[in-house]
């Protein structure tokens, strides 16, 4: 039957409503995304957990999500403490760091003053440097207590989702403006997706900082081992990836003359280490999700603008349903 024209106005009239309040809730909220999405991805890893504890083990739901948050604190609260052992032994030792430091800037700096005849370190730009450092610091700062309030949002959020998964997806199914069939395909893609990049990242990088510390070990990279853990995170960072690090230092021995050094780590991290991470990358991809390379890249582009580090996971999947969306618009609309 027919709507009639007062039945059409309560129902746009209340679809305008919804579409204005979840504007400003969204808008209001949205500091606390990285928490809600850091809480979908790891209940994305635990949800066979979840589904054994609670229907094959019969443990109430409650417990059952306890155990698993305190699983969870264990996995990330451990590299984060011995992370932090290693930063203070590194700390302890920064005398060493330190005259290494200085003299290569003295080193930069006579190579400057004598090829462009230009003071390097004049007041002017010792005040830039001082400038940045104070940003850098606050930036730092900053981000420390940001991760500590991602971190209790995330733990909030995560423990709802897993007392009460069954209903929640349920309830996103139902709302899905799909068939049945494709309602699966999407959330196939979703937790193939995720769970791909949440598994597949953290071993990229763990691989990549392994192959990096033996290349700095054995072209004589002062801190290996601290360098190697900066390229661990390195590998994040979209198109310009592990080169952050190894092209600096390659460049510091190119100009205190070392050029075997120079030549040989250039040589090492461009046709071994760019390359297993390439490699590396496509196969992971293609194991978890049979993602094509182009998404994974464009996808972590947009997703860091948008999410900032969850953007890692979660840009990828937005390309990739967007793509989704367009084969599903094709098949059922274009035929």
């Amino acid at each position: 039957m027919a709507e009639t024209t007062k039945e059409q106005y309560w129902k746009y009239s209340l679809i305008i409503l919804i579409a204005l309040l979840g504007v400003l809730i969204f808008k209001q909220l949205w500091p606390f995304v990285n928490g809600l999405l850091g809480a979908f991805t790891i209940f994305v890893l635990v949800r066979k957990q979840m589904i054994y504890l609670t229907e094959r083990r019969k443990i109430h739901k409650i417990v059952a999500a306890i155990l698993i948050l305190l699983e969870v604190f264990v996995i990330i609260a451990a590299p984060i403490y011995f992370i932090a052992l290693a930063l203070i032994d590194k700390i302890q030792t920064i005398s060493i760091d330190i005259n290494v430091l200085a003299s290569m800037i003295q080193q930069f700096e006579n190579y400057i003053k004598e090829e462009f005849n230009y003071d390097l370190l004049n007041t002017d730009t010792i005040s830039l440097i001082t400038g940045y450092l104070s940003k850098g610091v606050q930036y730092m700062i900053n981000q420390a207590s940001g991760f500590v309030i991602t971190f209790v949002v995330m733990i909030f959020i995560l423990y709802f989702i897993l007392v009460d998964y069954r209903k929640l997806e349920r309830y996103v199914y139902e709302l899905l403006p799909f068939n049945e069939g494709n309602s699966n395909e999407i959330s196939r893609e979703v937790f193939n997706m995720v769970q791909s990049n949440a598994i597949g990242i953290p071993l990229l990088a763990i691989i990549q900082g392994v192959i990096a510390y033996i290349g700095y070990l054995i072209f004589g990279v002062p801190s290996a081992l601290f360098f190697a853990f900066m390229t661990c995170f390195a590998t994040i960072i979209p198109l310009v990836g592990t080169g952050v690090i190894w092209v600096p230092l390659a460049v510091y021995f190119a100009i205190i003359g070392d050029w075997f050094n120079a030549i040989g780590l250039v040589i090492y991290c461009a046709l071994i280490l760019t390359n297993v991470d390439n490699v590396i990358r496509l196969l992971i991809q293609k194991k978890l999700a049979n993602t094509h390379p182009l998404i994974t890249v464009f996808g972590v582009i947009l997703g860091l603008s948008v999410f900032g580090f969850w953007g890692i996971i979660f840009g990828p999947l937005l390309l990739a349903l967007f793509f989704l969306l367009i084969n599903i618009f094709k098949r059922e609309y274009l035929k």
